[in-house]
């Protein structure tokens, strides 16, 4: 027994010194917003909170009720709706890339990555949940993306739940309904409380039961928040339902996001003078530990590797507010920011690209890649040039196919000619970017380098500048 806990000891002792050599902190900036069919504000800098620091390595944005009548959501479906574009082009100049978006309806869910994490996002996968008119209509319901961030799982539900004072209990069932059907093509997380971590956030819809009007303005305008909370339907819910109780929520020391006169910070002056309430929310899970066996003291001394693998990641929130600052909706957006503290399982590309030699459009070019490690590739891959700056992996200058007639070897240098009508007349900033067409997404990103011509100089051709980037 006295050797089990030694190796015990050992054990634990090896993996704190191995964690804080290989952890690693990332900066996650979450926003759900319930847009009520509203057009885009002109500046959303301070929802994403561009100027801070330590600067944000991913966004995750949430919108409930984006306009979705059906001549909108068909031209949506064609070019980027409104609120895509406008978080893309202030996103794009700081070097943020969109990993993937999912819409039902009115419901929209976009992720964005710094530039440098791209290579290291995998097993993207998108799904939605329609709660509507008993399933069957996407009004209400819940959109999800999953991906792999350097090997660890982790979802994003966006909500829109039903509505109304007396419905708790099926907003409840309805995500209930949501994290039980909901499933992705990933043998070891095929649902969603299979991840490691899961952000559920939206416009929940949860209400502030008993109280009556006058007592929640008054409470609300004397900054007595704390005497809400314990009438707050969601808070009430999560003392009773198991699975809520596993997810976790910072205090509610921001004024209730709903419902507001559009165009100011006064609450509902309509004849209906609905009751404030914190119907738009932000919760997180972290997977639980799996209760320990009986014959743990046998595994002990191999069982250190398993939970580097399996719990090498901690989330902090770091701030949970709302933006008063925004009236076009009768809803104010909520913010979250959060630290993912992990330890890398990879931290090399699958992929290498490279530029070779000069690259202008005064002659071919070439490039080389090369594959690292073994991965699901296809001759359906390819590498696209990307402007520095740019949107999404579809945002290419040009492309070309990966070596069509068969598959490399690992480690196989690979060289491919680009012809110079391909490339940009206009100089600037490009890089290289490797697409899986498996992984569906970058998985491998060069280095920047100059593109420049001879020709666009001779002929004094200046590239236009578009929010702040030369296009």
């Amino acid at each position: 027994k006295l050797n089990n806990n030694i190796i015990n000891l050992c054990s634990f002792a090896n993996y704190i010194c191995w964690y804080f050599l290989h952890k690693h902190a990332d900066r996650l900036h979450i926003v759900t917003w319930n847009v009520a069919t509203a057009e885009p504000p002109e500046d959303i800098t301070s929802l994403l909170q561009l100027d801070a620091q330590p600067p944000t390595d991913l966004y995750v944005i949430g919108l409930q009720e984006v306009s979705a009548t059906p001549v909108k959501f068909i031209s949506d479906l064609i070019i980027e709706d409104s609120w895509s574009h406008v978080f893309m082009d202030s996103l794009a100049p700081r070097g943020f890339v969109k990993v993937t978006s999912v819409r039902m309806q009115g419901l929209l869910l976009l992720v964005f990555a710094k530039q440098i994490h791209l290579p290291y996002i995998r097993n993207i996968q998108t799904t939605y949940t329609r709660t509507g008119m008993f399933g069957y209509w996407g009004n209400k319901g819940g959109v999800s993306v999953r991906f792999s961030f350097y090997g660890h799982m982790v979802c994003f539900v966006n909500c829109h739940l039903a509505a109304h004072m007396n419905n708790t209990l099926q907003r409840v069932d309805e995500f209930e309904y949501i994290l039980e059907t909901q499933d992705f093509d990933i043998y070891d997380t095929p649902h969603v409380l299979d991840h490691k971590v899961v952000f559920w956030f939206g416009d929940l819809n949860f209400r502030i039961a008993d109280h009556g009007l006058h007592f929640l303005r008054s409470s609300i305008n004397s900054g007595r928040l704390n005497l809400l909370w314990s009438k707050d339907q969601l808070i009430m819910m999560k003392k009773k339902e198991a699975f809520l109780q596993e997810f976790e929520e910072g205090p509610l020391n921001f004024k209730p996001t709903y419902k507001f006169d559009r165009n100011s910070d006064t609450y509902d002056t309509s004849g209906k003078k609905r009751k404030p309430a914190w119907t738009d929310r932000i919760l997180w899970r972290v997977k639980p530990k799996p209760l320990p066996s009986e014959d743990d003291d046998e595994k002990a001394s191999a069982s250190t590797d398993e939970e580097q693998d399996q719990y090498p990641i901690l989330v902090t929130q770091d701030k949970y507010a709302s933006d008063m600052s925004y009236g076009v909706s009768d809803h104010k957006p909520v913010i979250a920011n959060f630290s993912l503290e992990l330890r890398k399982v990879f931290d090399t590309p699958l992929v290498h690209v490279s530029p070779e030699g000069v690259w202008s459009a005064d002659q071919d070019a070439l490039l080389t890649y090369s594959v690292q490690e073994d991965f699901m590739s296809s001759t359906w891959d390819w590498i696209g040039l990307y402007k520095v700056g740019f949107k999404s992996a579809s945002d290419y200058e040009t492309f070309v196919w990966v070596r069509e007639n068969e598959l490399p070897e690992i480690n196989e240098v690979i060289q491919i000619s680009v012809a110079k009508e391909q490339i940009p007349l206009l100089g600037g900033q490009y890089v290289l970017g490797y697409y899986s067409t498996n992984i569906q997404s970058i998985i491998g990103l060069s280095a920047s380098f100059q593109v420049g011509s001879k020709r666009a100089v001779m002929e004094g051709l200046v590239p236009e500048d578009i929010n702040g980037l030369n296009k």
